[in-house]
């Protein structure tokens, strides 16, 4: 049984201009999850990753430790995975 899901994460706070992105690849790197994290015009970021539920939470448990002062707000919504992405980048 296939117990990959999808997570998308949005960030709010201080959260573009502080090395955000390149965070979030450092530590998608560490695990076997795939996706992406982008600035959106608003001035969050979103993070979308599909893989093991429990992998993609401590992706997001350690990305908030690690940029805990910039992040004011974090909201998730999960689904079923698509299988669309074959690694982790960073958008632009």
């Amino acid at each position: 049984m296939d117990m990959r899901r999808r997570r998308r994460c949005l960030f709010s706070g201080r959260v573009q201009g502080v090395g955000f992105r390149y965070t979030a690849q450092s530590i998608a790197a560490q695990y076997d999850i795939r996706g992406y994290v982008i600035n959106l015009a608003d001035g969050r970021v979103e993070l979308v990753m599909e893989g093991d539920e429990a992998e993609m939470e401590r992706v997001a448990k350690e990305i908030g430790e690690k940029l805990d002062g910039f992040i004011r707000e974090r909201t998730d919504e999960v689904s079923e995975a698509s299988g669309e992405f074959k690694d982790f980048s960073i958008r632009h």
